[in-house]
């Protein structure tokens, strides 16, 4: 199959016009200029950009990734493929170790069906001053019987794991996930600066949901997301939302990293599904106006995001130009959890395509070579 469009978005720069040859479920070429031959798809006025990885997802569709069941965790894939996301890790948030430990084996059947890319544990091991939508009745304190549990319950599928390096114990675990392949995220943390650059020299490589849920920056005393901003291998996670990060915020964060910013949704069950009243793990969501609060409580309790509307939000109103924002929502998540076969319109890669209009809405979805959304 051959696709022709006005813009074709590669990692490196914008063919345009450009096209992309499909063998199979592989990405034959990418080229720049018209086509060699009449293309089966013509889209002169549409971009093409690769299919989007959320790093970071608890739900969608009215379902969640919590509790392991396979039936909601296709839900939530479905719901968001149908706004790009082509590939997509499964995160949960805190739970009672032995909680996590049966969603875990669950879902790690998931990964092997090819469903999901793996799996994120966004807790136990947090800081209660920075709990946010989490249940601070249920953050632990990392031992290493509890992370090696954990880590054997995922079956080798553990792709991520966000934590507090502050917390007793935090830095022995960031060394053991890292020496077990497992990406260290630091988030919902008072981690001072030296922490964090202690927790990145340990082997930690990510900041989850970068500003949110963790100390903030003060002359003085620059906490995590300076040492996050200035460490060069440090991925940055951003919710482009609009409601946890303002467009200057996102602009300020992603410009000195180009290649290390990652657009993710944080999205819980109600991305897709409307206004209402949720469950985010053992807590109670109210949604209102799209923005999901603890109930009662008005914490920021996820979002309700696709990675879609992220990419336009980082493009239209936080300025960045279209290849950072798209390389933030494919290649450098892609990148971050060692993905190798997604992430980028690239000769041998999975065929992942979105075609978006001059609006940057998602028109039509391609997974392994086959369409699956054509509005």
């Amino acid at each position: 199959m051959l696709i022709s469009a006005g813009r074709v978005v590669t990692p490196a720069r914008v063919l345009a016009p450009g096209w992309v040859l499909v063998e199979d479920d592989l990405v034959a070429d990418v080229q720049q200029g018209r086509p060699p031959r009449a293309p089966d798809v013509d889209l002169p006025a549409h971009t093409v950009v690769p299919g989007f990885v959320d790093s970071h997802v608890h739900g969608g569709g009215g379902a969640a990734f919590d509790g392991g069941s396979p039936d909601d965790a296709a839900v939530v894939a479905r719901t968001h493929l149908r706004h790009g996301t082509t590939t997509m890790t499964a995160s949960l948030v805190t739970d009672t170790p032995s909680a996590l430990n049966r969603s875990l084996r669950e879902l790690a059947a998931l990964v092997e069906d090819g469903l999901l890319a793996g799996l994120h544990l966004e807790g136990p091991w947090l800081s209660a001053k920075h709990a946010g939508a989490h249940d601070r009745a249920l953050l632990i304190e990392p031992t290493e019987r509890d992370v090696e549990t954990l880590v054997e319950a995922a079956g080798g599928h553990l792709r991520m794991v966000t934590l507090a390096p502050e917390l007793s114990g935090g830095l022995d675990a960031v060394r053991r996930l890292s020496t077990a392949g497992v990406v260290v995220a630091v988030g919902h943390t008072d981690a001072t600066y030296d922490q964090a650059r202690a927790a990145l020299d340990a082997g930690a490589s990510v900041g989850t949901h970068l500003f949110n849920a963790m100390r903030g920056i003060h002359h003085r005393e620059p906490g995590p997301v300076t040492a996050l901003m200035e460490h060069p291998d440090a991925y940055v996670e951003l919710i482009a939302d609009g409601v946890h990060l303002h467009p200057a915020v996102v602009r300020l964060a992603a410009t000195p990293k180009p290649h290390r910013a990652v657009l993710v949704t944080d999205a819980m069950a109600a991305a897709g599904a409307g206004d209402g009243d949720y469950d985010l793990g053992p807590m109670r969501v109210e949604v209102r106006s799209g923005v999901a609060r603890l109930a009662g409580q008005g914490a920021i309790a996820g979002s309700t995001l696709t990675m879609a509307s992220a990419v336009r939000f980082a493009v239209l109103e936080a300025g960045l130009p279209i290849e950072d924002a798209v390389r933030a929502a494919s290649a450098s998540p892609a990148a971050m959890l060692g993905l190798d076969r997604v992430g980028a319109l690239r000769p041998g890669l999975r065929a992942d395509l979105v075609v978006l209009d001059a609006d940057l809405a998602v028109q039509r979805v391609l997974r392994g070579g086959a369409w699956v959304v054509d509005r």
